[in-house]
C-alpha cells in the first residue's frame, strides 16, 4: 500500500501497519517459544525496515509487550507475582521481602542483569502502590485473534485488515503529522502521549481509540528501555504516531492541498534533523 503521507513527509523508515489475523504469516521473524525475554519494539523496528514480524500469546516477548500487543492482562504472568512486577517497575524488590527470598531463582531462569533490576528496581514510578494504579487504568483487551502482525505498509495488500498504522517520525514529522491530524478537527486535544510502555503507545492504546467516538493518535517510545532498544536500529531521535487505521486514511485524504504542499513545509524538510 503507498502512502499520500509517507511520500510528503519523505519518511526514512516504512509506516508500520498493525494487523490482527488467525492466519500466520509465510516467513515473518518472530520471538522463540519460551524464550528469554525480549522487547517487541525491536521488532517493530525490523518491520519499519522492512520485515514483517508476528507474535501470539506464547510469543510476546515480555509480559508488557503480550499486554501491548492485546493478549491479555500477562502482568499475572511475571516472575513471582504481579506483586512483584509492581516493586521492580518502581523501587525494587529488595525492599519486599517475598521478592527478596525469590531472587535467586530469578537468576537462575533470566540471568544476573535482570535479577540485578528486579531486586533493585526500574525505577519509573515513585512506589508499587503507583504502579498498582497504572495498571488498573491500562486499557488492556484480549483480542479475538491469534496473531499480531506487524508490516511494512508499503508490503499491506487487499487482504491484509490493519487496525493500526503506526509512523517513525523525527520532530519536524511528528509535527506535521500533529497538525495534519487537526486539519479537519473540531477539538484541540487530537493527539495524546499517555504514559505507558512503547509496545502500549503502538498496540492498545491506539486499539482503543479506534473504538472511541473520536478517535486521537498517540505518540509514543516516550518509554526508555524501549528508546534503548531501538536507538541502534532507528537511531535516537525518533518517535512513534500511531492512529487507529480509519483515521490514517482519512489523514491521506487530507494532504492534497494541505501544508504538505506549501513552502513552509519544504524548507523544514531541507532542515530536518
Amino acid at each position: 500500500m503507498e502512502s499520500k503521507i509517507a511520500r510528503a513527509l519523505e519518511l526514512t523508515y516504512d509506516p508500520v501497519a498493525i494487523i490482527w489475523t488467525d492466519e500466520k504469516p509465510d516467513k515473518a521473524v518472530c520471538f522463540k517459544k519460551g524464550g528469554t525475554w525480549s522487547c517487541v519494539m525491536g521488532l517493530f523496528a525490523g518491520a519499519a525496515r522492512g520485515k514483517t514480524a508476528v507474535f501470539d500469546r506464547e510469543t510476546y516477548g515480555c509480559v508488557g509487550g503480550g499486554v501491548g500487543l492485546g493478549f491479555g492482562n500477562q502482568y499475572d504472568c511475571f516472575p513471582g507475582s504481579i506483586e512483584c512486577f509492581c516493586h521492580f517497575l518502581s523501587k525494587g524488590n529488595e525492599h519486599f521481602e517475598f521478592g527478596r527470598k525469590i531472587a535467586p531463582a530469578i537468576e537462575k531462569l533470566l540471568g544476573k542483569a535482570f535479577a540485578a533490576t528486579f531486586l533493585r528496581g526500574e525505577r519509573f514510578m515513585k512506589s508499587p502502590e503507583q504502579v498498582k494504579k497504572f495498571l488498573e487504568l491500562l486499557p488492556m483487551v484480549d483480542i479475538p485473534n491469534n496473531y499480531v502482525v506487524l508490516k511494512p505498509l508499503s508490503a499491506v495488500n487487499g487482504q491484509d485488515k490493519p487496525r493500526v498504522i503506526s509512523f517513525v517520525v523525527n520532530s519536524h514529522q511528528l509535527s506535521a503529522l500533529t497538525t495534519l491530524s487537526y486539519y479537519e478537527a473540531g477539538n484541540l486535544c487530537n493527539v495524546i502521549i499517555p504514559k505507558g510502555a512503547a509496545c502500549h503507545q503502538i498496540g492498545i492504546f491506539p486499539y482503543r481509540e479506534a473504538e472511541s467516538e473520536h478517535p486521537r493518535a498517540v505518540v509514543g517510545l516516550t518509554d526508555l528501555f524501549a528508546r534503548k532498544s531501538v536507538r541502534k536500529q532507528l537511531g535516537e531521535d525518533v518517535m512513534t504516531f500511531s492512529v487507529p487505521f480509519t483515521t490514517f486514511k482519512e489523514m491521506e485524504e487530507n494532504v492534497e492541498g494541505s501544508f504538505l504542499q506549501e513552502e513552509t513545509w519544504e524548507m523544514l524538510k531541507k532542515t530536518a534533523p
